[in-house]
Protein backbone atom coordinates (compact mmCIF):
# COMPACT_ATOMS: atom_id res chain seq x y z
CA UNK A 1 0.00 0.00 0.00
CA UNK A 2 2.19 2.86 -1.24
CA UNK A 3 4.42 4.83 1.13
CA UNK A 4 1.47 6.14 3.16
CA UNK A 5 1.54 4.77 6.69
CA UNK A 6 -1.48 2.70 7.76
CA UNK A 7 -2.52 4.59 10.88
CA UNK A 8 -5.07 3.24 13.33
CA UNK A 9 -7.62 5.76 12.06
CA UNK A 10 -7.00 4.89 8.40
CA UNK A 11 -7.19 1.18 9.13
CA UNK A 12 -10.47 1.62 11.00
CA UNK A 13 -11.99 3.73 8.20
CA UNK A 14 -10.96 1.11 5.63
CA UNK A 15 -12.32 -1.77 7.73
CA UNK A 16 -15.66 0.00 8.23
CA UNK A 17 -15.99 0.55 4.49
CA UNK A 18 -14.95 -3.00 3.59
CA UNK A 19 -17.55 -4.39 6.01
CA UNK A 20 -20.57 -2.47 4.76
CA UNK A 21 -22.52 -2.31 1.53
CA UNK A 22 -24.34 0.89 2.51
CA UNK A 23 -21.99 3.36 0.78
CA UNK A 24 -21.86 5.79 3.72
CA UNK A 25 -21.19 9.52 3.65
CA UNK A 26 -18.14 10.87 5.52
CA UNK A 27 -20.44 11.96 8.34
CA UNK A 28 -22.06 8.53 8.65
CA UNK A 29 -18.62 6.94 8.65
CA UNK A 30 -17.45 9.41 11.30
CA UNK A 31 -20.14 8.20 13.73
CA UNK A 32 -19.22 4.56 13.06
CA UNK A 33 -15.48 5.15 13.59
CA UNK A 34 -16.18 7.12 16.79
CA UNK A 35 -17.56 3.91 18.33
CA UNK A 36 -13.99 2.54 18.24
CA UNK A 37 -11.97 5.77 18.36
CA UNK A 38 -14.05 8.31 20.34
CA UNK A 39 -11.53 11.15 19.92
CA UNK A 40 -11.41 10.98 16.09
CA UNK A 41 -12.34 14.19 14.28
CA UNK A 42 -14.43 14.61 11.16
CA UNK A 43 -11.38 16.24 9.52
CA UNK A 44 -9.38 13.06 10.15
CA UNK A 45 -12.13 11.02 8.48
CA UNK A 46 -12.07 13.28 5.40
CA UNK A 47 -8.26 13.19 5.17
CA UNK A 48 -8.21 9.40 5.40
CA UNK A 49 -11.00 9.03 2.85
CA UNK A 50 -9.00 11.22 0.44
CA UNK A 51 -5.82 9.16 0.97
CA UNK A 52 -7.63 5.83 0.61
CA UNK A 53 -9.30 7.08 -2.58
CA UNK A 54 -5.96 8.27 -4.02
CA UNK A 55 -4.40 4.89 -3.19
CA UNK A 56 -7.22 3.06 -4.99
CA UNK A 57 -8.31 1.24 -1.83
CA UNK A 58 -11.85 2.68 -1.96
CA UNK A 59 -14.13 4.51 -4.39
CA UNK A 60 -15.66 7.94 -3.97
CA UNK A 61 -19.17 8.06 -5.39
CA UNK A 62 -20.38 11.54 -6.28
CA UNK A 63 -24.17 11.73 -6.52
CA UNK A 64 -25.36 14.59 -8.73
CA UNK A 65 -22.32 16.64 -7.62
CA UNK A 66 -24.03 17.08 -4.23
CA UNK A 67 -23.45 14.11 -1.97
CA UNK A 68 -20.25 12.11 -1.75
CA UNK A 69 -20.49 8.52 -0.58
CA UNK A 70 -17.74 5.96 -0.21
CA UNK A 71 -17.50 2.37 -1.37
CA UNK A 72 -15.11 -0.17 0.14
CA UNK A 73 -15.07 -2.09 -3.13
CA UNK A 74 -12.43 -0.48 -5.38
CA UNK A 75 -13.19 -2.78 -8.33
CA UNK A 76 -15.03 -1.24 -11.28
CA UNK A 77 -18.77 -1.83 -10.93
CA UNK A 78 -22.08 -0.07 -11.34
CA UNK A 79 -24.35 1.60 -8.81
CA UNK A 80 -28.09 2.17 -8.51
CA UNK A 81 -29.38 5.32 -6.80
CA UNK A 82 -32.91 5.12 -5.39
CA UNK A 83 -34.58 8.48 -5.92
CA UNK A 84 -37.19 7.71 -3.25
CA UNK A 85 -35.20 6.56 -0.20
CA UNK A 86 -31.73 7.84 -1.20
CA UNK A 87 -29.96 4.50 -0.79
CA UNK A 88 -27.10 3.49 -3.06
CA UNK A 89 -26.74 -0.13 -4.13
CA UNK A 90 -24.15 -2.10 -6.07
CA UNK A 91 -25.68 -3.62 -9.18
CA UNK A 92 -24.98 -7.23 -10.03
CA UNK A 93 -23.40 -7.68 -13.43
CA UNK A 94 -20.04 -7.36 -15.09
CA UNK A 95 -18.31 -4.07 -15.79
CA UNK A 96 -18.64 -3.53 -19.54
CA UNK A 97 -15.09 -2.98 -20.77
CA UNK A 98 -16.33 -3.16 -24.36
CA UNK A 99 -18.02 0.25 -23.86
CA UNK A 100 -14.58 1.80 -23.38
CA UNK A 101 -13.33 0.25 -26.62
CA UNK A 102 -16.47 1.20 -28.56
CA UNK A 103 -16.37 4.86 -27.57
CA UNK A 104 -12.59 4.98 -27.87
CA UNK A 105 -12.81 3.79 -31.47
CA UNK A 106 -15.78 6.04 -32.37
CA UNK A 107 -14.25 9.18 -30.87
CA UNK A 108 -10.49 8.59 -31.27
CA UNK A 109 -9.72 8.98 -27.56
CA UNK A 110 -7.82 6.76 -25.14
CA UNK A 111 -10.43 5.71 -22.56
CA UNK A 112 -9.21 4.13 -19.32
CA UNK A 113 -12.59 3.61 -17.60
CA UNK A 114 -16.13 4.91 -17.33
CA UNK A 115 -18.84 5.54 -14.77
CA UNK A 116 -22.39 4.56 -15.53
CA UNK A 117 -25.01 5.30 -12.90
CA UNK A 118 -28.57 4.03 -12.77
CA UNK A 119 -31.39 5.97 -11.10
CA UNK A 120 -34.92 4.93 -10.22
CA UNK A 121 -36.95 3.32 -7.44
CA UNK A 122 -35.48 0.40 -5.51
CA UNK A 123 -37.38 -2.84 -4.87
CA UNK A 124 -37.97 -1.92 -1.19
CA UNK A 125 -39.63 1.37 -2.11
CA UNK A 126 -41.66 -0.33 -4.86
CA UNK A 127 -42.85 -2.91 -2.31
CA UNK A 128 -43.88 -0.16 0.14
CA UNK A 129 -45.93 1.81 -2.40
Amino acid sequence: MSSKRMTKQRKTVLEKLKNTRSHPTASELYWEVRKEIPQVSLGTIYRNLNVLTELGEIQEININNKVKRYDGNPEKHYHFFCQDCGRVYDLDGDYQKDLDKKFEKNNQHKITHHFLDFYGTCRNCLKDS
